[in-house]
Formats: structure tokens, C-alpha cells, sequence
């Protein structure tokens, strides 16, 4: 049984902005830190900075010799069967850092050079160059070391999407900065199953680490050990009958071995390899999981967006099926959307909760419409407003969307209503606001949804390249 199943959310994973994991095992999907730093919230950003901040208590403890304090650090990264993530046989059970695990990882940080030299600087470099460290114990990792974060952020979900929570329940560990130190709360949590349950973005999990102990080895290390070794006409070089020289990756791997204690060694008499390693990563991040694949991983139908789109025109317009109209167009667009709008925010309060703002998505789009957005214009939010009325919206409904904008916030929005019967002059009021320095502001009806989702299914790429593209464009050209 899933999340969504047991709360009986009506909602396939598509239209889900955490994880709908299954409830007495876990999904074999993996929190990625690269992808965290990839995304540029403010929610990411506290993350990042989290996972910053212990990894260097730790490597610090290592510097000094104080064993005690690394395993006590280490050993909080047991996990509660709260995340549901990973591989698992059966039920789900913890497999971090913790327990028995720790003393081994900690002996092998304890002995590592790399970790005392300081090339060893970030938990995902543990992948590469400690044995038995893979995709699966990081993510448990990180998990752990964000579970603050990610408390709250269930919190959110549970207060979107209507799950209950349960009052007093122990957090856990929790990785305090200040204190540094791990530090146990009193929090409001779901409690399926009676065990607590901490939901995870689908943003920040992948199908496999993008750290690769032997790819790292093959195709950064070992080309540049082959320079070397040309360079110094070592015993290993290679002279064919055309009177080329080569030395080859198998006699390299025969002479070093290809352990994860060789590349570390290699690692740390070449540094700046990891360097040129790491740095491909950040320009070149994996995408997220996409709705198709997550599909496929859960074992479900593919989300048809056009079914969602019927779920939209199916609300009879009128006031008193607003909440209706909302939640069936915040449904396509988390799906049509995703991954560039996420974690979306019912009724915002914002500016000290004097104003309200219907729907406020996070923008964490790295390619595409809404990352240009992010980059020329002040976007680290996106409000949205709906109108179930077929009357134009006239300048009061704008004034009131623009009324939710701030230099911090964000100055972007998106007006959602029934229907347009004057796009001219709806289009006019827009760009006047974007003169007058009130902010950004798209108005879409259902047929520019419907066009939405028929250009995304038939073409099979970013929706908003086409209308939210064409739309803005007449604000500002």
C-alpha cells in the first residue's frame, strides 16, 4: 500500500510532489546530494548547507584524531524506516551509516589520506573513494543529516494534500548547525502503520548515484595516468609494430589494481583529478525522474495528461466549485510542470501574512522556459491564481495577483480562468502592469491548457516552450 493509497489522495504519482512510496518496503530510488545542489531553493540551499556543515564536523574529527566524536557522528545515520528509499528484501529496514556499519566506514575514514588531505570534502566523494559506500547508504545519509528539512517539508505535504498528522512524535536525530551536533524534537508527523513517515521530494531522487566508482576510474583516472606514464617511459609503455606508443587501461588496472582503496590512493597523488571529476558532474547534473519512469519503477499506468485536462473541464464554473476548479488544474500542472515548478504551497500567507496567494510553486527549473526565467527576472517562486468564472478577468484580478509579488519572493505569475473572449485586451492589461513595474503576469484559460497538454504529449518536450514562452515574450518585447 502506498502513501496515496492509504490517505485515499485520489492522486497518481504525476500529480504527487513527494514520493508515493510504498508503506511496508521501500522504492528503489535514491536521494542524490549533486541534485539537491543542482535545484537553487531556498529549501535546497538549507539543505546543501546542512550536508556541508556535517560532512565537515566529521572530516574535522578525523583531522584530529578524535574517533569518539566521528562514530558518535556517524552513528546517528541509522535510519527509522522513515524515508522508505533504497534497496530492501521484504520489509523495510535501515541500512545507513549506522550501527554496525559505522565502525567499518569510520575505520576506513579514520586510515584514508584523502580524508586528512582534504581531498576527500563532500559526503558524495565517499562513493569513490571508500569501500562498501554506494548510492544506497548515501542517500540514507543525506536523508538523515536533511531530515529537518524534510520534516518540514512533510509538514507542507500533509497540510497541501490533507494527510493527518500525528502531534509529539520524536523527530529523530536532527543535524543542528548550531549546536553541532544531532539534537531530537518533538514534531507533527503522519503515522501510518503506527511508525512515522517522513515524505521526500521526487525532485531530489534518482534511479542511480551520480557518483561511479569505476567510471571515475576508467575515464578520469586512468586517461591521465596513461599521460604520466608516457611522459616518464615507464616499463608499461607499449610500442606497436607501427612504431606507436601506448599504455593500456588493463595494464594499469593490473599494476594499481581497481579497488576503491587503489583509486583513493590514485586520488590522492592526483587531486585534481576528483577536481575535473566533480566539476563535470555540477555543469552536467541527471535529470530527474521522469513521470513515465516513475511509473514504470511503481509498476502503474503512465499518467495520461489529457485525462487531467478532463478532470479540469469536467468542474462546472461558479464560485462554489472554486476549490474544486483548483485542485484539479494544480493536479495538471504538477504534472505537466514538473520538474521545473515544485513543492507547491496551498493558500501562501506571505508579507507577514497580511496577503493571501492561491497557489505558490518553487522554482527549481535548471533547463527550459522557467530556468531563463530565473536567470533574467526575479523568479525563486511562481504564484498562481484561479478564476472559476467564464467572465474575462479584468484589471482588479490582476492587481490582485500582482498585489502577492516582492523583490525577495518573486515577480511572476500565472492567472488561471475558465475562459478569454478578448486575449487582446487581457494581453494589453499584462504588459501594461510589466511597464508599470507590477510584475510579470500570464492569464491562461482551459483552451490554452488543452494546447498546453497537446503540444507536450504529441511532441514530448517542455511545455513551457510554447504558450508561458510566446505569452511572456509579448510582456516585455
Amino acid at each position: 500500500m502506498r502513501v496515496s493509497q492509504k490517505y485515499k489522495l485520489k492522486r497518481k504519482q504525476a500529480e504527487l510532489d513527494f514520493v508515493d512510496v510504498p508503506l511496508d518496503t521501500d522504492l528503489p530510488v535514491f536521494v542524490e546530494p549533486t541534485a539537491i545542489r543542482a535545484m537553487d531553493t531556498p529549501w535546497s540551499s538549507e539543505c546543501v548547507a546542512l550536508l556541508q556543515n556535517f560532512f565537515s564536523n566529521v572530516l574535522s574529527a578525523v583531522k584530529k584524531g578524535e574517533k569518539a566524536r566521528a562514530v558518535s557522528l556517524l552513528g546517528s545515520l541509522n535510519e527509522r524506516n522513515d524515508f522508505h528509499l533504497g534497496y530492501s528484501s521484504g520489509e523495510s529496514r535501515g541500512h545507513a551509516f549506522g550501527k554496525g556499519s559505522a565502525g567499518s566506514v569510520w575505520e576506513s575514514l579514520l586510515t584514508s589520506k584523502a580524508a586528512k588531505s582534504g581531498v576527500l570534502s563532500d559526503l558524495e566523494d565517499t562513493a569513490l573513494l571508500i569501500e562498501g559506500v554506494g548510492a544506497d547508504m548515501i542517500s540514507d545519509a543525506v536523508c538523515n543529516i536533511i531530515r529537518a528539512p524534510l520534516i518540514e517539508y512533510t509538514q507542507d505535504m500533509c497540510r497541501y494534500y490533507g494527510i493527518p498528522m500525528v502531534a509529539n512524535v520524536s523527530s529523530g536525530p536532527c543535524w543542528d548547525m548550531q549546536a553541532q551536533n544531532w539534537v531530537a524534537r518533538h514534531v507533527e508527523l503522519p503515522m501510518p502503520k503506527g511508525e512515522s513517515l517522513v515524505l521526500v521530494p521526487k525532485s531530489i531522487v534518482r534511479l542511480a548515484g551520480a557518483y561511479d566508482a569505476g567510471a571515475y576510474y576508467r575515464h578520469y583516472l586512468l586517461p591521465e595516468l596513461q599521460k604520466q606514464h608516457l611522459a616518464s617511459g615507464s616499463g608499461l609503455v607499449e610500442v606497436l609494430k607501427s612504431k606507436k606508443r601506448r599504455v593500456t587501461k588493463t595494464a594499469l588496472m593490473r599494476h594499481y589494481g581497481k579497488n576503491k582503496d587503489a583509486v583513493a590512493k590514485l586520488t590522492e597523488d592526483n587531486p585534481d583529478v576528483l577536481a575535473k571529476y566533480k566539476k563535470a558532474k555540477a555543469a552536467d547534473p541527471s535529470p530527474p525522474i521522469s513521470n513515465s519512469a516513475f511509473a514504470e519503477i511503481e509498476n502503474v499506468p503512465n499518467v495520461q495528461l489529457y485525462d487531467l485536462y478532463k478532470d479540469v473541464v469536467a468542474v462546472p464554473p461558479g464560485r462554489a466549485r472554486a476549490h474544486d476548479y483548483e485542485r484539479a488544474v494544480e493536479g495538471l500542472l504538477s504534472a505537466l510542470l514538473y520538474p521545473s515548478l515544485i513543492h507547491p504551497v496551498r493558500q501562501a500567507p506571505i508579507n507577514q501574512g497580511r496577503k493571501i496567494v492561491d497557489l505558490r510553486f518553487s522554482n527549481s527549473a535548471t533547463a527550459g522556459f522557467f530556468s531563463w526565467l530565473s536567470k533574467h527576472y526575479t523568479a525563486p517562486y511562481v504564484f498562481v491564481e484561479f478564476k472559476n468564472y467564464t467572465e474575462d478577468v479584468k484589471n482588479p484580478e490582476l492587481d490582485q495577483l500582482s498585489g502577492r509579488f516582492s523583490k525577495s519572493g518573486g515577480q511572476v505569475g500565472i492567472l488561471i480562468c475558465r475562459a478569454v473572449s478578448d486575449r487582446k485586451k487581457i494581453d494589453a492589461m499584462c504588459r501594461d502592469a510589466a511597464k508599470d513595474g507590477r510584475g510579470y503576469m500570464i492569464v491562461l484559460d482551459d483552451a490554452d491548457l488543452e494546447t498546453l497538454v497537446k503540444s507536450t504529449t504529441a511532441m514530448h518536450y517542455d511545455a513551457s516552450r510554447t504558450i508561458l514562452n510566446d505569452r511572456f515574450d509579448q510582456l516585455v518585447l
